[in-house]
Order: structure tokens, then sequence, then C-alpha cells
């Protein structure tokens, strides 16, 4: 059985209330409802939450909300891993077992259907706990500078300050949407970094949306992409 959690507490500071916001005309957590949703490869979606209202939203965006988050759950600093665990064994609780779970975050409007199907797909060839996906830096990190608050600069890595930037392997970071994992990989605290496949995401396709540049970003992208017509479900 597969299961999507989407953790979402109602106590966002930099971005108040930014989980059920409206953006581009809809609650930020419905995009996240509707990628899971039309991915159809999921047999339940549910939102952990210790809010009233983000639940009611939730629900009216066809997710379901089947206990409530607990408050030493839901502070600033509780943890991805802990949350999906407690969403496992509430609903193992109930007798629903789940074989895969897919940790989808609540503020992810570019999220595609198609990723989370691919994704999916890595995971289901073995060889791996998790599956998430990432982003290529558009830089070389090699060639980054670290800067003084005087204004002055010097290489973090000295050796490649001279090296061609097309000489230089590519890096990648972790896009911040979703983990597909293993029941039992969430279950033993593994965390998704480690011995994960990963999904490479064109650039237009995710970003983090932790202060009110990243939402205006976020929003100049989700409008490129309607504008030129690029399916946000995948299809």
């Amino acid at each position: 059985m597969r299961l999507a959690v989407i953790p979402a507490r109602g106590g966002s500071k930099r971005i108040p209330r930014k989980n059920i916001r409206a953006f581009a005309g809809r609650p930020m957590i419905g995009y996240a409802i509707a990628a899971a949703r039309e991915a159809a490869v999921f047999d339940r979606i549910v939102v952990s939450t210790d809010d009233a209202q983000i639940a009611a939203i939730a629900r009216e965006q066809g997710a379901e909300v089947p206990f409530q988050r607990p408050p030493e759950l839901s502070d600033d600093t509780a943890g991805t891993m802990p949350v999906i665990q407690h969403a496992i064994a509430a609903l193992a609780a109930e007798g629903w077992q789940a074989d895969a779970v897919c940790c989808i975050y609540p503020a992810v409007p570019l999220l595609q259907a198609r990723a989370l199907r691919d994704a999916l797909a890595l995971l289901d060839q073995g060889g791996c706990d998790y599956v998430f996906p990432v982003l290529e830096f558009p830089s070389a990190v090699q060639r980054a500078l670290l800067r003084a608050p005087d204004g002055t600069t010097r290489a973090m890595y000295p050796e490649h300050a001279d090296t061609r930037s097309q000489d230089l392997a590519p890096a990648y970071h972790d896009a911040g949407q979703f983990y597909w994992g293993r029941a039992d990989a969430w279950r033993r605290g593994t965390s998704p970094h480690l011995g994960a496949k990963t999904l490479v995401l064109p650039h237009w396709a995710a970003v983090d949306i932790d202060t009110p540049d990243d939402w205006a970003r976020a929003e100049a992208l989700f409008a490129a992409a309607q504008s030129t017509q690029r399916p946000q479900d995948g299809r």
C-alpha cells in the first residue's frame, strides 16, 4: 500500500500561514494534494497537522486528516522524520499498513505528478531506501567564494580557483519537494539522504519558499509555466 503524507503545521513564522495562504487563487497546500491525486499512485493521501483550519482546507482540497498531530511534533524544532513516523504508526494503529511512503511538503506549487510517478519507478527498481528530486547548482560549486564582512572574498576551494567551469563535475542539491521511501526505512529513522537515488528536475520545476522573495519568485515561475502551457500535472 502506498501512502502520501503532507506535513503542514500551523506555526509558520517567516511567512505566516504559508501552508494555506492563497497562491494563484488556491490555498498553497492544495497544489501538493492535487499533484498527489493526479499522480494516481497513492492508496491514501493524508495531511498531518496540528491546525484545525489547515485540516479543514486539506479536506476541501481532497486529502484525509484522520488524526491530529501532537503538540510535541508541531513546534519549530520538530523534524520531518518523527512526523512521518507518527503518521505511519497512527494509521497502523487503525489496522492500515503502508509499504511505501512519500512525504510531500505542503509549499510545492510547481510539483508535477509526473515527478512523483518517476521517483516511485526508481524506488521500485530497488537498490535504495529512498528517492528524492534534486536540482543542479546553476554555477560550479567548486568555484564558490567566501565573503568577509568588509567585502573581500577568497576561494572556498583554492585548488579550483583557476579551473575552467566546464572541466568541473556538476553538483546537485535537494529540491525540497518530496521523499519517497520504504515504510521500514522511515520506521527505522534512516535519513533520506543516505543510500538514496535521485531524480533530476529542470530548474523551473522547483523553488524553496521560505521568504517573501522566494514566494514572489515562485509566483513568477508558476505564471511563466502557465503562460507557456507547460503541464503542471505531468500528463
